[in-house]
């Protein structure tokens, strides 16, 4: 199931409280009296691939007209993509844009204030950087990098500029997860002791896109500067669209999906990273050339450095190869559990007055309630066809460019899951044991220096 599909129920029961309560705080005089408050950002799109016209257009949109935003350019390399997304952001009513070759074209022009960044994994931190270095705030979806070095000069850039930067992880906007990050932070819920999630599907062409792959053409992109800083390697249509598939372009499951929701373990917790990841998987049934994995599970140790006697474990586990078990977080304390699938908090696994009264303990178990459950009226987004997590997280952006506040997903909380994210690169990698060293800010596997 996707991100988007499997949040939208918790968004039509809450998403519309919380966005009308978004309204009313940045209200035209609201705006008024921020500097600048009626000036409209103009915006380029860099990088129009299925989730910037899937998501991210349609949310912008959704906020474009009330917050005086508007779209003004298009830079992607493949010329056919600039041309789909002058078309698609004209037919949402968006208005007439320009295509741009590359970004070198796009931050060469006086009307762009800010930018919405959506390219191939392995690009997200440079294209970041290179915003923000040309006096850009930005929209930069996620991971936010897979290599430290990018991670590193990333948060650095951000630091020194003082640009507004949005991470793509999406959950910091939600209703129910911003209540589930309240509910930990009481207290109320115990010290966590295990977390498990899943992301399962099963769709031979997750990622694959076997109808366009054909359609690109050497002559027709930039394929030098589509690799970056890569080495060189002859013209690849499949690891220019199906990048999710083919490291270094990617990591896949990790990249992709691990990142969304050990994100909201370090949101929870205030932990900025694990203290140790191992790994293992394979490419068990989807033999189409891939190089990254179709199966993986993967364990993080979470936990004070000083003290090793706290903590917990998180058991991450995904495959492409069966859906059974579906898009999973369980959140465990000795008196019960948070589900965020249901929203709910209940007392299942905690501590009953049967076995605590075998040790003369007292009966620990959470009460049952919803996460949503005080919630009224329905999310615009829904209603209008845009992702509502994506939307929510897009507004959110856009209201902390007018107040220059840090956004709700800021580039320390895609600086952390980016930490996390290499540690499991490099435990897929090297099938050692992985640790951090704060001190340098750097992967360990091993004991050695790997990133």
């Amino acid at each position: 199931m996707e991100l988007q599909d499997k949040n939208r129920r918790e968004f039509v029961k809450l998403g519309g409280a919380a966005l009308a309560a978004s309204a009313v705080s940045w209200s035209a005089k609201s705006y008024a009296s921020v500097i600048g408050a009626n000036d409209r950002v103009r915006v380029g799109v860099v990088g129009c691939g299925d989730r910037m016209k899937g998501a991210l257009i349609p949310s912008f949109l959704q906020h474009a007209k009330e917050l005086n935003f508007e779209f003004v350019a298009i830079s992607d390399l493949w010329s056919r993509r600039r041309e789909e997304g002058v078309a698609y952001i004209e037919k949402l009513g968006g208005g007439k844009v320009d295509a741009v070759r590359n970004n070198d074209e796009l931050y060469a022009r006086k009307d762009v204030d800010a930018v919405v960044v959506a390219t191939a994994d392995f690009q997200h931190a440079q294209h970041g950087i290179e915003a923000v270095r040309a006096g850009r705030d930005a929209y930069v979806e996620k991971p936010t990098a897979h290599t430290m070095k990018d991670a590193r000069n990333f948060r650095k850039a951000v630091h020194e500029t003082g640009k507004i930067v949005q991470v793509g992880t999406q959950r910091r906007s939600t209703p129910a997860y911003q209540k589930a990050y309240e509910y930990i932070q009481s207290g109320q819920f115990g010290d966590i002791v295990m977390v498990e999630m899943t992301w399962n599907v099963n769709q031979p062409g997750r990622w694959r896109r076997p109808d366009v792959v054909p359609l690109l053409k050497e002559e027709d992109t930039d394929w030098k500067r589509y690799l970056l800083d890569l080495p060189h390697e002859p013209f690849d249509a499949r690891k220019y669209l199906e990048f999710r598939l083919f490291w270094p372009y990617s990591s896949g499951i990790p990249d992709q999906w691990l990142v969304h929701q050990i994100d909201t373990v370090h949101w929870f917790t205030g932990y900025p990273h694990p203290r140790s990841v191992v790994a293992n998987g394979g490419i068990y049934l989807w033999k189409d050339g891939r190089k990254n994995w179709d199966t993986m599970t993967a364990v993080f140790d979470y936990g004070p450095l000083d003290d090793l006697s706290k903590g917990f474990q998180v058991q991450y586990s995904s495959r492409f190869t069966n859906s059974a078990g579906g898009v999973k977080e369980l959140y465990y304390s000795n008196g019960g559990m948070l589900d965020m699938d249901k929203q709910r908090v209940t007392p299942e696994g905690g501590l009953s007055a049967r076995s605590a009264a075998e040790m003369k303990m007292k009966a620990n178990q959470l009460p049952s309630f919803s996460l949503v459950e005080n919630a009224q009226g329905a999310s615009t987004a829904a209603d209008t066809g845009a992702d509502p997590m994506t939307s929510a997280n897009m507004r959110n952006w856009m209201e902390c460019v007018r107040s220059r506040k840090t956004p709700n997903a800021s580039i320390e909380a895609g600086y952390s899951h980016s930490v996390a994210l290499c540690m499991n690169i490099a435990a897929i990698q090297t099938g050692e044991k992985v640790t951090f060293d704060d001190k340098t800010q750097q992967v360990l596997a091993g004991g050695k220096v790997y990133a």
